[in-house]
């Protein structure tokens, strides 16, 4: 294992998919009230602990991993035989995650490239995965690191929300843009630009934001191969009928499965109950 891949908890990757490629997760944090757990332990908070504790107005919050935290993934990595690593992170606009990562890179025993994706859930999984592939190609570290770039720079990320109270708790959103939502009874259509969470559309009904959402993620898809997520919270049903429509509509799948998951605890925290996600990543 000349070249690891180290990401963090938020990139969404399904565990067979991140033991396949020997990928190290360093998890961020969910703190509910006074209790902080990993995210990702099977013995902390699910995203439906989550869900229901933002539910019942619980105080949510998350917190970036330590630079001690990647230095000991990084010092695992070594000790398995890595002579270079490639760290591929959520968007830095969002997250101190890559900052702490670039920390525990200059105190690294082998040469760390950091990775800020711009991107958040698959957007940085998908990346992550083309930095995997690129490794079992034979690309060294920086030639792994610059497909990473490349596959986040060819993502989209959309995903709707029932509401954009729990953004502007986290302060993801503003608070101006939060509050005319809430007035007007709008259901918005976000998305990552510029490695932040941007308002893209306002809809008037649930019913009609997911079709658009569907819309957005075939427009967004064309006609080039690419791989596809949907993710969700607490919503499995709507996004079970989103995913089954972009496998039926999308040739550019090209015999590949639509992913579709539960959003881990901590972007859960940010989004609340009922949100659903497409991304979108070209090839």
């Amino acid at each position: 294992m000349p070249v690891a891949i180290v990401t963090d908890s938020t990139a969404s990757l399904p565990a067979h998919l991140a033991a396949e490629h020997s990928i190290h997760i360093v998890p961020l944090q969910v703190v509910i009230g006074t209790e902080a757990y990993d995210e990702g332990d099977p013995a902390g908070a699910s995203p439906r602990d989550v869900a229901q504790a933002l539910r019942e107005f619980a105080a949510v919050s998350t917190s970036r991993p330590s630079p001690a935290a990647f230095s000991a993934a990084y010092s695992q990595a070594v000790a398995q035989g890595a002579t270079s690593i490639v760290s591929v992170h959520l968007s830095g606009q969002l997250s101190g995650t890559a900052e702490s990562a670039q920390l525990a890179a200059k105190r690294a025993k082998v040469p760390v490239a950091v990775v800020d994706t711009g991107q958040v859930g698959m957007g940085v999984g998908f990346a992550v995965l083309s930095a995997a592939h690129a490794v079992a190609a034979g690309a060294d570290s920086v030639e792994a690191a610059q497909s990473a770039q490349r596959s986040a720079a060819e993502t989209t990320s959309l995903f709707y929300v029932d509401t954009l109270d729990y953004l502007r708790r986290g302060g993801r959103v503003g608070a101006a843009a939060a509050i005319v939502g809430t007035a007007l009874a709008v259901k918005p259509i976000l998305t990552v630009k510029d490695g932040r969470v941007v308002q893209l559309e306002k809809v008037r009904t649930t019913s009609r934001a997911l079709d658009r959402l569907e819309e957005l993620a075939l427009e967004a898809a064309g006609n080039a191969p690419v791989d596809v997520a949907v993710a969700h919270l607490d919503a499995r049903d709507r996004a079970e009928r989103l995913a089954t429509s972009l496998s039926d509509e999308l040739i550019g799948l090209q015999g590949r499965e639509v992913v579709l998951a539960e959003v881990g605890a901590v972007l859960g925290a940010h989004v609340g109950p009922g949100m659903v996600a497409v991304t979108v990543s070209r090839r």
